[in-house]
C-alpha cells in the first residue's frame, strides 16, 4: 500500500502556477515544479499525471481566480466607467509593481503555446470569453443605471476591453505607468 499524499493538491497548483506565471511552460523544469511545490518529481507526475496537465490545472486556477476577483471588483458601487478603469488599473498596477514584469499568464499561455497546443488556446479563449461577458455585464449595468449611453454596444466595447487588457498586460512588461494609463483612458473614452 502506497504512503498517503502529505500535501493538499490545491496548494500545490497554485505554487506550480507561480512557476509557469514566471518561467513559462517550456521553461519550466520539473526539478522547478518540485522545488516550488515542495513535492518530489515522482510523486507530482504520480498525482498530476504530466508536466502538461498540471500546467493545465494551473491556467484552470489563474482563469477562476481572476474571473471571481474582476466580478467581485467590478460588482463594487460606482459608474461602469470607474469600476472597468478601477479594474484594469489594478491589473497593470499589479504587473509593474511585481518583483518579475511577467504579465498574464493567459497571454503568455497564447504567445508561447497558441499555434501549438489546442487545448491551451481554447483554455484561454474560455477565460477570454469570461472576461468579456463581465465588461459587457457591467456596460449594460452601466446603461441602466444612466451613466453609460444607451447607444454603446455593449458586446463590441467589452470586446475592445478584453483586446485592450490583453495588449497592456503583454506591454507591461516593457512600458511605464503613464503610458499604460494612457492607453486605459483611450479605451474607456467609449463609455
Amino acid at each position: 500500500m502506497g504512503r498517503p499524499k502529505s500535501f493538499e493538491p490545491d496548494v500545490v497548483v497554485a505554487r506550480a502556477m507561480e512557476v509557469f506565471w514566471t518561467k513559462g511552460y517550456a521553461d519550466t523544469s520539473p526539478a522547478d515544479l518540485a522545488e516550488a511545490t515542495g513535492v518530489a518529481k515522482g510523486s507530482l507526475y504520480h498525482s498530476f499525471g504530466s508536466k502538461r496537465e498540471l500546467f493545465g490545472k494551473a491556467l484552470d486556477l489563474y482563469g477562476r481566480t481572476g474571473t471571481a476577483s474582476a466580478e467581485e471588483f467590478l460588482a463594487r458601487p460606482g459608474t461602469a466607467k470607474e469600476r472597468i478603469r478601477a479594474h484594469v488599473v489594478l491589473l497593470v498596477d499589479a504587473d509593474l509593481d511585481g518583483p518579475v514584469r511577467r504579465g498574464c499568464l493567459a497571454q503568455n499561455t497564447v504567445e508561447e503555446l497558441g499555434g501549438r497546443d489546442e487545448e491551451a488556446a481554447r483554455a484561454v479563449h474560455r477565460i477570454e470569453e469570461r472576461m468579456i461577458e463581465l465588461f459587457a455585464a457591467r456596460i449594460e449595468q452601466g446603461q441602466r443605471a444612466g451613466d453609460v449611453d444607451p447607444g454603446v454596444d455593449a458586446r463590441a466595447q467589452a470586446l475592445l476591453l478584453q483586446a485592450t487588457v490583453s495588449g497592456l498586460r503583454v506591454m507591461a512588461k516593457t512600458f511605464d505607468r503613464p503610458v499604460l494609463l494612457r492607453i486605459i483612458d483611450t479605451a474607456l473614452a467609449g463609455l
